[in-house]
């Protein structure tokens, strides 16, 4: 079976820099390095999807007391200014430190949109990201499909269980790729759902509002989907991400950024009928070394949070976390 998956947007057979007018196209690889498109197999999106869920379905079987042993299947979503090479090279070193080996967490797809990473271009690098969205809802609708479907399997043999959580990892400009998918696909399942779509999402360095999750926030309404969506949201943040400084300052007239600052509030003031205690984050900052220049991507390098992704994904509880030195953050005034 495949190690290596992806879902391109991408142009150009999958490595070009606009989004793709035909649509997604799917890759699978046992070859390094994933750089070369040539490493890659192309099929179809339905034997994509009869590969997953045949890898999903030898995933070994635990009790639900041992929650935490329990395998997943993650989207990581790369964010601004990534090329092909850059997107799947990225993709490679963080398969090999948290989806390898006897600890290995599951398996890990790589959502690859086009993103320029021109400052003079950022807003149609966002345009590119709400395009990129409509496919990734896709993507999210056929994973709920699957685990509704699991789920009514389950009532009549309960052998037939699902054996693998889904989670998302997105970063930077990547969450608000993942923001707006998950909103489409909220308005379009419109239903109450049976189960959470994610499990965890963690949100690195988050290229979006810091009021996501607030009521009456101009994103609120992406951000109550996102929450309820999801059974967790972890937000990972620093102030020393200058990236996202400028971000804020340059392109969104003043507002905070979520990977910047985190939460604007903590819990986040959301409509009582949808609680978000759900949300919470972490100031990461104490675990980037004094000499550290981009932090905005050294999430992916540093052992600190890298242990915390695997927590995380684990589904340790906040309060255990806490224990083991990663804090939750304090609002800005």
């Amino acid at each position: 079976m495949p190690k290596y998956w992806m879902i391109s947007d991408r142009s150009q057979g999958g490595t070009g820099p606009d989004v793709n007018t035909d649509g997604m196209t799917f890759w699978v690889s046992d070859k390094q390095p994933l750089t070369d498109i040539k490493n890659w197999r192309q099929v179809t999106q339905a034997n994509f999807q009869k590969l997953l869920v045949s890898v999903a379905d030898k995933f070994p079987e635990h009790d639900p007391a041992e929650n935490e042993k329990q395998s997943h299947v993650t989207i990581l979503v790369h964010g601004y200014n990534q090329t092909f090479a850059k997107a799947t090279q990225f993709y490679q070193d963080f398969c090999g430190r948290l989806f390898d080996g006897p600890d290995s967490l599951g398996l890990c797809i790589l959502y690859d949109w086009p993103s320029r990473g021109s400052m003079l271009g950022y807003e149609p690098d966002r345009s590119h990201a709400r395009l990129c969205a409509h496919d990734l809802t896709d993507v999210l609708s056929a994973l709920f499909d699957w685990l509704v479907d699991k789920q009514r399997q389950t009532i009549d043999n309960p052998a037939k269980a699902c054996r693998a959580k889904v989670s998302l990892i997105a970063h930077s400009m990547g969450n608000y790729v993942v923001q707006k998918a998950m909103a489409a696909a909220w308005t379009r399942k419109n239903q109450p759902l049976l189960v959470s779509l994610i499990n965890q999402l963690v949100m690195v360095g988050a290229d979006v509002d810091s009021d996501l999750f607030n009521q009456g926030a101009p994103d609120n309404d992406d951000g109550n989907a996102v929450a309820n969506l999801t059974y967790r949201i972890t937000a990972l943040y620093s102030g020393r991400d200058s990236v996202l400084g400028a971000s804020a300052g340059l392109k969104h007239f003043g507002m905070r950024r979520l990977g910047r600052t985190g939460l604007a509030n903590r819990p986040p003031l959301a409509d009582p009928s949808s609680p978000t205690d759900n949300v919470w984050d972490v100031d990461c900052s104490s675990f980037f070394k004094p000499d550290v220049q981009d932090i905005h991507g050294a999430y992916f390098l540093t052992d600190g949070t890298l242990n915390l992704i695997r927590y995380i994904l684990r589904g340790l509880d906040r309060g255990v976390l806490k224990t083991l030195g990663y804090t939750e953050g304090t609002a800005w005034p």
